[in-house]
């Protein structure tokens, strides 16, 4: 009776924290720390959390995801703050709609969590320049991240303005708020190394100033092991269990758990098994780990030019518990909540014990947590890659599957074992709206959906094009000459060519891609890739007697975002550009050379799809396709439904996409991934790492781009692209993302859900005759589960969507199941021969249901 006494302690706990954290959010809180935790008002407190990047959702999505993140069991909410988002240009600051920061904290205050404000203002986080504005980096004399006046005096500008303003709406912790972390500086640690004594200083002076600014909260700095007494130091990675803080008075914490991994335009999508995610979860906290955060939680959209990289996608999906689009990935998001619970029911012990260390085999051991003679938790952890393992732990026997932890609330029951996935399984899809745009002379209904089939288009002008082109006698670096206030810079020149000749022309580019036009006429590209961007052209041309033309339009795919000194990595055409021929070579990289900043498009704002003067968009028959620099315009109505929208960009080439004026994004579904290096299933046992588990390969990396319905009219959208290699418009279609499948598999040695223990210490019952159950719960509010499209008790085979019958069954499971589920929202069914009958007498059995949902 142990377990359930301290169950029922737990739900107390939980209960008293609620209450606590309301009161907090009137009175005020004192947050400090300890060797063993974050406290609040003195209360030792172990904290779960989530990223989720304001910028990369929109604020009619953050309750709901937000409200998700809470019911998976989050406590926290962790963000980094954008400084190029909100201050663009130097003193013209941005906290509007999407950049709305003090809406994003005010939201998670709102649901009744804390939140973790990572200022930096260094982000990283894939995002375009780290974070950073460009303008910072053409400040005169400013050198980034070390000890330079200008840097120092520009940070402590912006992080003294984000600090205060959140002080005037009352949203740190000390106030009231829900703040109760903030971090300065980001992962300097893994680069310091270059910036020598003048970065030891760099560092000191950002604690100093950090804490200085008087929030009431404590200050941490992820990935740094020489981090000032003043500030906690923490870790990043996707195991953290064997980091240990740099003082003994500083608790053990983990910033950055990398629930999976971003995309890269031409690479594989990457994804991390849960149950891998789950151990090095388990395993941090049965090392005394008291905070660990999921990054992300929610990745989001890189919606406009917010993607960094160079060339991270616009989806920064990052297989999250929660995907791109705000919809549960299960069983991630459902099997991470049980762990949660799980580990929510050790607390008391973790935070007022240490731990006891068993060996209890070649690969196998316990971690014990004892307080007095009540209060005990172990985990069990068999760290073997291949094997499982029975173990001896207090006189009793455990199955331990390899690279598991189990965990053990009473020191004695098992109530969850990371290795063992009972929750349900969902089949996302990407249910067809509409065959196609724009193939028709008169608007068409395709099931509800009214989509206008008239395609405008504008031709975009080779080369210069305004009054503001200028000329040097020399190649100029990207970066510096746009000031990123666009992808695109053309470089133009022009040569004279006696007879018709066809030379090589040679252009070395830092990045990272270019397309080349010989007089007017497209003649080819070349583009760089994550793992190196610089780029060289070579290709035969023809040029014909007299003057010739020269034009390249050189492009950036997101600005480099980590690394030392990554602030001064260019782009663009540096040369040398070279004419090969067969009387040798010329070099044209000191010769003059005109520069236009940007598309025509972009200054006439041809993406908001108004007909003007400057604009005069064409309509009818004859729509141009697969041709170079295009912008192309049609109309389309809302789907019906609440499912989130996307648009299927394959058929076209690589350009850049707007809905109503906003930029959903770059796309570029001709850049494939490489044919090989996936695998149909990835094994999680083994250390993760980024290149571990791929899927996609030989096909585009992204196709799909999430349009937010916040973003959509009921009728008369406008979608704009602009194509600048040659695409076919009419092949798009649009999309809605939808569970259409739930799914269970469950075995009778499987563990009972960490809610069943719990009830069962509620009413004093004996949690030894608890079983294993399936649990169906349908998405959406309204729904309920509708059909049961396969059951199987016996030894059923297959993976969600897939299920078939093994050798044996019992025949009254589809009747069981349909009674126990359809015409619910949620439903259990236990799996058990008493509930079933005994198919396969001495056989492990189990039961695999597919459902659906109305």
């Amino acid at each position: 009776m142990e377990l359930f006494r301290k169950l029922s302690l737990a739900l107390v706990s939980v209960f008293l924290f609620s209450v606590l954290h309301q009161w907090q959010s009137v009175s005020g809180a004192t947050v400090t720390y300890d060797k063993k935790s974050i406290l609040i008002d003195g209360q030792r407190t172990l904290l779960i959390s989530g990223s989720i990047h304001y910028p990369r959702s929109t604020p009619e999505m953050w309750p709901d995801i937000i409200q998700k993140a809470k019911d998976g069991g989050l406590d926290v909410i962790e963000t980094y703050v954008f400084w190029n988002g909100h201050e663009p240009v130097q003193n013209q600051y941005n906290f509007e709609g999407r950049f709305d920061l003090v809406k994003f904290i005010k939201t998670v205050q709102q649901a009744g969590l804390y939140a973790h404000l990572r200022i930096g203002p260094y982000a990283c986080a894939e995002w375009n320049y780290g974070g950073f504005p460009v303008w910072l980096h053409l400040i005169p004399g400013i050198q980034f991240r070390t000890d330079n006046g200008p840097f120092k005096t520009e940070m402590e500008r912006f992080t003294k303005k984000i600090v205060d303003m959140m002080k005037q709406e009352k949203l740190w912790a000390s106030q009231g708020g829900p703040i109760i972390l903030a971090q300065i500086e980001n992962e300097y640690g893994n680069i310091d190394g270059p910036y020598g004594e003048a970065g030891k200083r760099y560092i000191k002076w950002a604690a100093s100033m950090a804490v200085g600014l008087n929030t009431g909260v404590p200050w941490v700095m992820c990935q740094q092991a020489d981090a000032p007494d003043s500030v906690i130091n923490t870790c990043n990675g996707f195991y953290c269990d064997s980091f240990t803080p740099n003082s003994p008075s500083k608790p053990k914490m983990w910033t950055e758990n990398w629930s999976g991994w971003f995309l890269s335009f031409g690479g594989r999508v990457p994804y991390r098994p849960t149950e891998d995610l789950a151990f090095a979860v388990a395993r941090f906290f049965q090392r005394g780990g008291t905070f660990q955060n999921y990054y992300m939680y929610h990745g989001g959209t890189n919606f406009g030019r917010a993607s960094g990289g160079p060339f991270i996608a616009t989806s920064y999906d990052y297989d999250a518990p929660i995907d791109e689009y705000g919809l549960l990935r299960q069983p991630k998001y459902g099997f991470l909540k049980e762990l949660h619970k799980a580990i929510k029911l050790c607390e008391a012990a973790l935070l007022n014990a240490e731990p006891m260390y068993n060996k209890l085999g070649s690969a196998q051991e316990a971690y014990v947590y004892k307080v007095g003679q009540g209060t005990c938790a172990a985990f069990l952890a068999n760290i073997d890659t291949h094997s499982d393992a029975t173990v001896m732990f207090n006189g009793n026997s455990y199955h331990l599957p390899a690279w598991s932890v189990s965990i053990l609330p009473d020191c004695k029951n098992v109530i969850l074992n990371t290795a063992q996935i009972t929750s349900q399984a969902t089949s996302v899809q990407m249910k067809f709206i509409n065959s196609t745009l724009g193939t028709s002379s008169s608007k068409k209904m395709v099931g509800s959906e009214m989509v206008s089939p008239n395609w405008s288009w504008l031709k975009e002008p080779i080369g210069t094009w305004g009054s503001n082109a200028f000329s040097k006698s020399t190649l100029l670096e990207q970066i510096n000459t746009t000031g990123d206030s666009t992808d695109y810079l053309w470089y133009t020149t022009s040569i004279q060519a006696e007879g018709d000749t066809q030379p090589v022309l040679h252009v070395q580019s830092l990045g990272h891609n270019l397309h080349v036009f010989i007089n007017g006429q497209y003649t080819g590209s070349q583009v760089g890739f994550s793992s190196g961007s610089s780029i060289t052209f070579e290709k035969p041309i023809t040029l014909n007697s007299g003057k010739n033309g020269i034009d390249i339009l050189s492009m950036t795919v997101g600005l480099q975002n980590y690394g030392s000194f990554f602030d001064t990595w260019g782009a663009g055409i540096t040369g040398p550009v070279k004419l090969k021929g067969k009387d040798g070579e010329r070099d044209l990289s000191t010769e003059q050379w005109t520069y236009q900043i940007g598309l025509q498009g972009e200054q006439l704002q041809f993406y908001t799809g108004k007909s003007t003067s400057n604009a005069p968009w064409t309509s009818g028959a004859d729509l141009p396709k697969n041709q170079p620099m295009m912008w192309y315009k049609t109309t389309f109505d809302a789907p019906d439904g609440s499912d989130p929208v996307a648009i299927n960009l394959r058929g076209m080439g690589k350009g850049v996409a707007w809905v109503n004026g906003e930029s959903i994004g770059r796309y570029w579904p001709t850049y494939t991934s490489p044919a090989s290096g996936c695998t149909d299933s990835c094994d999680y046992r083994g250390a993760y790492s980024a290149d571990k588990c791929r899927k996609n390969c030989g096909q585009p990396s992204q196709e799909l781009y999430h349009i937010p319905r916040s973003w959509i009219k009921p009728t008369g959208n406008v979608l704009v692209l602009f194509e600048e290699v040659g695409g076919d418009p009419t092949q798009i279609s649009f999309m809605t993302r939808t569970v259409q499948i739930l799914c269970a598999h469950v075995s009778e040695t499987h563990l009972p859900p960490v809610d069943s223990w719990q009830s069962s210490a509620k009413n004093g019952s004996d949690g030894n005759r608890l079983k294993p159950e399936i649990q169906l719960h349908c998405p959406s509010s309204g729904q309920v589960i509708s059909s049961i499209k396969f059951a199987s008790f016996g030894t059923p085979k297959g993976e969600c969507g897939s299920f078939k019958h093994g050798r044996c069954k019992s025949n009254t499971a589809m009747p069981i199941v349909q009674q126990a589920c359809i015409g619910h929202e949620s439903c259990s069914v236990e799996v058990s021969i008493e509930n079933f009958g005994d198919p396969c007498k001495g056989t492990n059995k189990h039961l695999a249901v597919e459902a659906s949902c109305s």
